[in-house]
């Protein structure tokens, strides 16, 4: 692998697909089993944060206990791999995905998704080529995607973190970056809204075209 070149670590979950709909419906849904108001998409993303039990403290003031979470992330799950299957990648995202390959550019994937339902989506999508390695989730844990990506780069055969941006929707995505001594590039189509995302202090763009060609900047 070429030590040289921009190594692009990309996120799944509204990033490379376009899945906010069916998150803010599961979403929904879970509430819906403890008597909690819908929520608006505006309202998900400034309150939306990992890990998710505290996402949920904001909703309820209070952490919710052993029962409600199992059930809200129970529904939450059942919800939305229901809905999962009809979600598209983002606009553009496998053109971009194949013409960084074709500039000579490595990219991997690393998600909080379980790993065992993440690759059949990739592959389902037709873009698994464009990426040397592809994580999911292994354990059970809620805590963001730090430990992760330190065990995702360890996989990559020595790319040296100064060489990576990590692209991703939501401010864990920035902080795992910085806890490796990596890039980040937040795009606004996911998670979080924009204010949000510009308090943790990394570019922030609207487009994954963007979010790439800010990528090569932070890198040259």
């Amino acid at each position: 692998m070429d030590r040289r070149r921009t190594h692009l670590v990309w996120d799944w979950n509204g990033t490379l697909l376009d899945d906010i709909s069916a998150v803010i419906e599961a979403t929904n849904a879970a509430f819906e089993e403890l008597g909690i108001a819908p929520i608006t998409l505006e309202r998900y993303r400034e309150l939306y944060c990992v890990p998710i039990p505290v996402f949920y403290q904001r909703l309820l003031g209070r952490l919710p206990d052993e029962t409600e979470w199992q059930l809200m992330d129970g529904t939450f799950h059942r919800h939305y791999w229901a809905r999962a299957e009809g979600c598209g990648l983002t606009d553009g995202a496998a053109e971009l995905l194949a013409a960084a390959s074709g500039l000579g550019r490595t990219q991997s994937l690393l998600s909080l998704a379980p790993h065992e339902r993440l690759l059949p989506l990739v592959r389902r999508h037709g873009i698994e080529e464009w990426f040397v390695r592809v994580d999911g989730r292994t354990d059970r844990s809620t805590a963001g995607k730090a430990e992760h990506m330190v065990r995702h780069l360890r996989a990559l055969d020595g790319v040296p973190p100064e060489r990576i941006v990590v692209i991703g929707d939501a401010a864990d995505d920035a902080l795992a970056a910085a806890h490796v001594g990596a890039r980040a590039v937040l795009y606004t189509g996911g998670s979080h809204s924009r204010a949000s995302l510009q308090s943790v202090g990394v570019p922030v763009v609207d487009t994954l075209a963007e979010a790439v060609a800010v990528a090569e900047d932070l890198i040259a």
